[in-house]
């Protein structure tokens, strides 16, 4: 089972896969403000608007960081 935690700010959901996460710190050199890995929840999703937060999602190496809109996910 691949164990996955989902962090939204109403518009944009960021999913967060720590089995393959590497940790290499690129998410919170590059934005500090959302991305502060000794808290928790350690993605606060209210810190930057939608458009930065994707961009810095999409710079994630390892792909344990991705996101959805929320307009687009089907509903159950």
């Amino acid at each position: 089972m691949d164990m996955q935690h989902e962090y939204t700010n109403g518009e944009v959901t960021v999913v967060w896969k720590p089995r393959i996460c590497r940790h290499t710190g690129i998410c919170a050199r590059g934005l500090p403000t959302v991305f502060l890995p000794k808290e928790k929840p350690w993605i606060r999703m209210d810190a930057a608007d939608t458009s930065a937060i994707i961009l810095q999602v999409k710079q994630c190496p390892s792909g344990a960081l991705s996101f959805y809109m929320n307009a687009d996910k089907p509903k159950d």
